[in-house]
């Protein structure tokens, strides 16, 4: 939905958001609900009319059904219908009073309130107040010429006639010219006019005071005034009075949220200056202004904090006067919280709050239909309490309109808020089906603004409903509204907003679509163009592929030229033939209906290639004054590039030769430049241009200009007091330039005394930064100034710096030193400061001495490292950190300042209770076995106590490093070794051994074991492999083998084969044949000359012999890659295979047989 339907939905949601908030009934969407009365427009409460037009009341009102209207003039009902210049406006309240036949407006003044009712309720109007405006002519009066003397103060009086509502006064003379005002001539808040002392130019017949009433258009003038100024010599000078206002004090009140107004116009000779301040406080200078020469001061918006009194201070050569002002602030009733309409369920809770403040505090009262409350029937629902009315389980048809009025001595407030009763099932109010449309990464709104009684809860979800939105990304607000926090293109879809209460059920369906973003890809580039050349500005852009763009270009932030020379494509702006109008900044614009982006880039014309500037010339000093002088030069050329500014440099030849300083910069449009100078100097000055390449080259410099020496303008900067002895003072200050000296001679008066002290001492020094007074006090306040002198006088008034004489040690040592023990490593320690007078210096703190006298331990029993710990500050207490557990401690405090530490406190001793133990100092695992294993172990070095025991855990670990359960031992403290039994044989053990106290566990030691393998086997296995017939029996292998070599060796040498069976050729050796594995025979050799591969041999591409995968590997047969051995040399390890074999029918083997085959073939 678009247009004003739309934005009445969007307002909606503000008033749909909560029972307790504004809730007014939609009558533009929902028709046929019922609603009391409430006033939409009313004249305002004090309302002035012309005389000269009709009278128009103005009382709006809605509801429904709409509302009755009807009136009180002065509280007596007023008969429209009985008059008939009045007339009340058609479905209106409004009152049209014709009095154009002649009547006159005064005949309707009076205070009238308008009432509009309904079946469900009575809303009232402010009481509106009618007044006619006047504007009363001047009495006749003539005025007799003023003769005063030279010098005297004079007041012209204007004395306007009161008119409703009051003029606006000003004088002017006989040619409506406004007479000139001045600090001695002004007109004072009430019109009049004041002459501070009169001049002869004062003396004139014309003086008019006007007075125009703004409502009626106005003006009035009064007679003219005559004055004439009397010479009859000079005039005495005296000091100021005040002509207003009278007196010393004055008090003014004046009203919250108001203007105040105060002034102070004082006569003397020569005129006063007036000046204000807030005695009680500061000024509110965002509020204020001074008027008609200071005399005025004027606060806007007047606040409880302006309260105060103010003083004005007249004053000229002769002397001052003073007026005190005592400001009250009060103020008319004024909302905390007005009362809004309610709208509420039968059986439902509320209130109505009417909270206002004054002063005086306003009075609250309240009415039901214009009623006041008291008069009402009882009503058991209905509770009221000062300024809150409470509703308790309503009931239909109790619907009313309630009046606040909150008055007090300076006004009042009326407030109309209605209850409206109503039972009314959910209605969603946003259009169905709507599509919202956002771009990716932005927050994304969906609305559900709704309407029920009671309030409907609203509930959303997405396209299959499987779960409530709340929660991240989705917020659900109190008014129903949804919000994506930042939209993605996966929150693309249908939503759903469901409205329930208790009397049903309404939803809507509403669809978001996430668009990607618009984006400049390729941004115009800054351009330097040659006159009459073309020139290409790109803009490419990215954007979602449902949104078109549109492309606008600016030419510095404004439309471009209506040229053809400018021609706008999809991505691009080009300028064609290229003039030096076209210079500026331009800036491609890419909208879309969603979103949009910039990016710009500044175009500069030349006629050809830019180049440095020419250095400037002509150089010329004129005006020469002490210490300024002008300075003028002629620009060199710029080479096509505009000059941006010049820069002056100047040479000091008198106390800096040769070195160039930079002075001062002035734009690129002007050539001269006003120069302040300083005394004593021999300036030369150059001047150099800038463009957009760079600097020129300086100029030649101008004729040297010498300023005469004066007096210092400055005194030394960074002046310190301090002592280094406990006996002295060391004045210091930054030594001034040459420059700064202002002429020869230069030396520096430092001036000093002891603080509240009278007499002060000085001595002069000259090329030194410091200067050391001797004999002091020790550590007391020293005012120090450093003045600036040389041969043409004195600087200014120097600052006056605070600092101390030297420190000293202190002579006290802290007390009250008290201990208080943490816990076994932290002691809290206080005492008390010592006093300034014992400190002779700057408190920069304290320090704890400590040092730990002895363990308790027996074995431990002493340690006397001494430790310092330092606070710094004004600490009364500090924590030791970091002791040892159980241990005697001895410790003192000092103070300290600048100069060192003080003497010692008392010793005080404590002690720190037990702790955790350290780990055991060892642990030796020894002595293995096939079952156990002996484990010793040293005590903790630091026990941090009594032992109670040791606590041994162990768990074995095996050959994929995973650990099995964890066996617990608890030991005594007295024991270092024991024997662990029950272990498993050949297998590794992981042991952790910690130490006890009662403070508990202390970490543990950590260590690994084997149990040996089972030695019986072991013992067997080297039985037989040292056996000989075990020996024997591998030498006859050994030969059998060497046999068989020999023959194959002899056969291939006669070329000849041996025919045997084929059996699997696919594992062969391709340089050694082996023995076939199934039957025991050789397989097929060759000896033939072109190095053919043997059978069961595959050959690559580039001619070399690849072995195939074998199906057999020694892999199969277990770790034989890595045997065992005892100590003797012989084999522990078992072969055990895979793959059966008959060991004794394939003893004719290609290959060695292993030792470890053939001993297992006997076992």
């Amino acid at each position: 939905m678009d247009g004003p339907t739309a934005t009445a939905t969007a307002l909606l949601l503000g008033l749909l958001a909560h029972v307790a908030s504004p809730l007014e009934v939609p009558l533009d969407l929902l028709e046929g609900l019922p609603q009391p009365p409430t006033i939409t427009h009313q004249s305002p409460k004090d309302y002035i009319v012309d005389p000269r037009e009709n009278i128009i009341v103005r009382c709006e009102a809605k509801g429904k059904p709409h509302p009755s209207f009807s009136w009180t003039r002065n509280g007596m009902h007023f008969d429209v219908d009985e008059d008939p210049k009045v007339a009340m406006k058609p479905h209106s309240g409004t009152l049209v009073i014709d009095i154009s036949g002649g009547e006159k407006a005064e005949m309707y003044e009076g205070v009238y309130q308008c009432t509009a009712r309904n079946e469900h309720g009575t809303a009232v109007s402010n009481n509106i107040a009618i007044r006619q405006s006047r504007s009363p002519l001047w009495s006749k009066e003539r005025n007799q010429p003023i003769v005063v003397q030279e010098g005297v103060a004079l007041v012209l009086e204007c004395r306007p006639p009161a008119g409703l509502p009051p003029p606006i006064v000003f004088w002017m003379d006989n040619n409506f010219q406004k007479l000139s005002q001045s600090p001695r001539v002004s007109q004072g808040l009430n019109g009049d006019l004041y002459f501070s002392n009169v001049v002869p130019s004062d003396s004139r017949s014309d003086y008019i005071c006007y007075a125009r009433f703004p409502h009626t258009q106005t003006i009035q003038q009064k007679q003219p005034i005559t004055v004439r100024v009397m010479n009859n010599g000079p005039a005495e000078d005296r000091r100021p009075t005040f002509l207003v206002p009278q007196g010393t004090t004055s008090s003014k009140m004046v009203l919250r949220g108001h203007v105040l107004e105060m002034e102070c116009i004082a006569e003397g000779l020569p005129t006063p200056e007036v000046s204000w301040v807030k005695v009680s406080g500061e000024l509110p200078h965002n509020r204020l202004s001074l008027l008609n020469f200071h005399k005025t001061l004027r606060i806007t918006g007047v606040t409880e904090a302006d309260a105060g009194q103010y003083r004005c201070t007249a004053k000229n050569r002769l002397g001052t006067i003073h007026h005190t002002i005592t400001v009250n602030v009060k103020a008319a009733p004024y909302w905390i919280m007005a009362p809004n309409n309610l709208v509420l369920a039968p059986l439902e809770n509320g209130q109505l709050i009417c909270r206002a403040s004054g002063n005086p505090k306003p009075a609250i009262s309240w009415a039901m239909n214009g009623v006041p409350i008291h008069n009402v029937p009882h009503d058991p629902s209905r509770r009221v309490e000062d300024d809150t009315i409470m509703f308790t389980d309503v009931q239909s048809g109790s619907s009313a309109v309630y009046q606040c009025n909150a008055s007090n001595d300076h006004g009042y407030l009326l407030a109309n808020a209605f209850v409206n009763v109503l039972a009314e099932p959910p209605r969603v109010l946003t259009p169905p089906n709507k599509v919202y449309q956002v771009i990716r990464n932005k927050p994304a709104i969906l609305d559900c603004s709704s309407f029920g009684s009671p309030l409907p809860k609203i509930t959303w979800f997405k396209e299959s409903r499987s779960s409530v939105l709340d929660g991240d990304p989705y917020t659900a607000h109190d008014n129903g509204t949804l919000e994506v926090r930042t939209a993605h293109s996966s929150n693309s879809g249908k939503y759903t907003c469901v409205a329930r209460n208790s009397l049903g059920i309404s939803e809507n369906h509403v669809y978001l679509e996430v668009k990607e973003p618009t984006r400049i890809l390729k941004q115009p580039e800054y351009k330097v163009v040659l006159r009459n050349r073309d020139v290409v500005f790109e803009c490419k852009v990215t954007h979602d592929s449902s949104l078109m763009p549109t492309v606008t270009w600016l030419k510095d932030d404004d439309e471009l030229p209506d040229d053809e020379r400018f021609v706008v494509d999809v991505d691009s702006l080009t300028i064609k033939d290229v003039t030096e109008s076209d210079a500026g900044t331009y800036t491609c614009i890419m909208n879309t209906t969603l979103d949009q982006d910039s990016a710009s880039a500044k175009l500069t014309v030349v006629d050809v290639a830019s180049e440095y500037p020419d250095p400037p010339s002509d150089l010329e000093l004129t005006d020469h004054r002490s210490r300024s002088v002008q300075l003028t030069w002629t620009p060199g050329d710029d080479h096509n590039s505009p000059i941006k500014k010049f820069l002056i440099q100047y040479e000091d030849a008198l106390h800096d030769h040769g070195k160039w300083h930079n002075l001062t910069e002035v734009p690129g449009t002007k050539t001269t430049a006003h120069l302040k100078l300083s005394p004593y100097v021999h300036y030369s000055f150059r001047v150099l241009a800038l463009n957009s390449v760079g600097y020129s080259e300086p100029s030649q410099p101008s004729q040297q200009y010498k300023t005469n020496p004066a007096a210092p303008d400055e005194n030394p900067a960074g002046v310190k007091a301090t002592g280094t002895e406990h006996n002295n003072l060391v004045i210091s200050w930054k030594p001034m330039t040459a420059l700064q000296s202002n002429g020869p001679g230069l030396q520096y008066k430092v001036s000093w005394r002891q603080k509240n002290v009278d007499e002060w001492l000085s001595s002069t020094v000259a090329n030194v930064s410091k200067f050391t007074v001797s004999g002091t006090p020790t550590f007391v306040p020293y005012e120090v100034q450093v003045q600036a002198v040389n041969k043409h006088g004195a600087g200014p008034e120097p600052g006056t710096v605070v600092g101390y004489s030297g420190e000293d040690l202190p002579v006290a040592a802290p007390d009250n030193v008290q201990v208080r023990v943490v816990n076994s490593t932290l002691a809290d320690v206080h005492w008390d400061p010592v006093s300034a007078e014992s400190l002779r210096g700057h408190l920069n703190g304290y320090k704890i001495y400590y040092w730990r006298e002895r363990s308790l331990h027996k074995r431990n029993p002493h340690h006397s490292e001494q430790q310092i710990l330092t606070f710094n500050g004004n600490k009364t207490h500090g924590k030791l950190p970091g002791l040892h557990p159980y241990s005697i401690y001895n410790l003192n405090v000092r103070v300290f300042n600048g100069r060192g530490d003080g003497p010692a406190s008392s010793t005080k001793q404590f002690k720190t209770p037990e702790g955790v133990p350290g780990q055991p100092s060892f642990l030796r695992i020894t002595k293995p076995s096939l079952d156990s294993l002996n484990l010793e172990w040293g005590p903790p070095a630091h026990p941090n106590g009594l032992l109670t025991g040791y606590t041994l855990k162990y768990q074995s670990v095996n050959s994929t490093n995973d650990l099995g359960p964890v066996e617990k031992l608890k030991l005594p403290p007295n024991e270092t070794s024991m024997t662990l039994h029950n272990l498993k044989y050949s297998t590794r053990y992981k042991f952790y051994f910690s130490a006890e106290t009662v403070k508990g566990q202390g970490p543990s030691i950590s260590e690994e074991a084997v149990t040996v393998i089972d030695e019986a086997m072991a013992s067997r296995q080297v039985d037989i492999a040292t056996q000989g017939w075990f020996i024997g029996l591998m030498c006859a292998i050994a030969l059998l083998i060497l046999v068989l070599l020999i023959v194959c060796f002899i056969k291939r040498n006669k070329g000849g084969k041996y025919p045997v069976k084929e059996k699997e050729d696919a594992h062969a050796d391709p340089e050694v044949q082996p023995m076939k594995e199934d039957d025991c025979t050789f397989g097929e050799y060759s000896d033939s000359e072109d190095h053919k591969p043997l059978k069961g041999s595959r050959t690559s591409s580039n001619g070399t012999v690849k072995r195939d995968d074998s199906d057999d590997s020694l892999v199969d047969y277990g770790d034989v890659g890595d045997p065992q051995f005892n100590e003797d040399g012989s084999f522990i390890g078992q072969y055990s295979g895979k793959k059966e074999r008959d060991t004794a029918e394939c003893i004719e083997s290609s290959e060695a047989p292993s030792p470890i085959n053939a001993m297992n073939s006997f076992v």
